[in-house]
């Protein structure tokens, strides 16, 4: 899979040997202009519907997995690689001083009719929800977050680039 883009934080601590690995999985599911995403309320931004790959489980078996709990998506077919982004950021947990993140990104088709998603507890805090919402809408909105929000998450930079990549390739 090709790379898009890699990255890393600027403070980046400076022990980069003493890190892991995360693998994650990002789906692009595209109707026309508008995409499926998640919002979430805490940071008030738009990302691609996905998450970490389990023990065990290859990249594809996530992919469906993350989109079904996630979305509700039923049916995740005609799954095609589209990328992988990668990060170093600094981590504080286990042991480990920096995080090498990989985002691999496929784009896919979904059966029309969503159920429930099955949100982990944290997701549920922060107030995550699925929408289907214009491509470019959400790219507006999450560069307005990147300049005036003190509490964007660390990942809005990286969804907001995937996001453009997505209208630049696919649209």
């Amino acid at each position: 899979m090709r790379l898009l883009k890699s990255t890393q934080v600027s403070d980046l601590h400076p022990n980069i040997s003493h890190r892991f690995t995360r693998k994650a999985t990002r789906a692009i599911v595209l109707n026309g202009e508008n995409i499926l995403l998640l919002y979430t309320k805490r940071y008030h931004d738009y990302t691609l519907p996905g998450g970490g790959i389990d023990a065990g489980e290859d990249n594809i078996s996530g992919l469906i997995r993350e989109l079904r709990e996630e979305t509700g998506a039923q049916n995740v077919n005609n799954i095609q690689p589209f990328g992988y982004y990668e990060e170093y950021r600094n981590w504080h947990k286990n042991d480990y001083d920096v995080v090498h993140m990989l985002s691999y990104c496929y784009t896919c088709e979904i059966d029309q009719e969503l159920l429930a998603p099955e949100f982990e507890p944290h997701e549920l805090q922060n107030g995550m929800q699925p929408l289907w919402m214009n491509i470019h809408a959400a790219i507006l909105h999450n560069e307005m977050v990147i300049k005036n929000s003190e509490k964007k998450g660390l990942s809005i930079e990286r969804e907001t680039f995937l996001l453009k990549r997505i209208v630049a390739e696919l649209l």
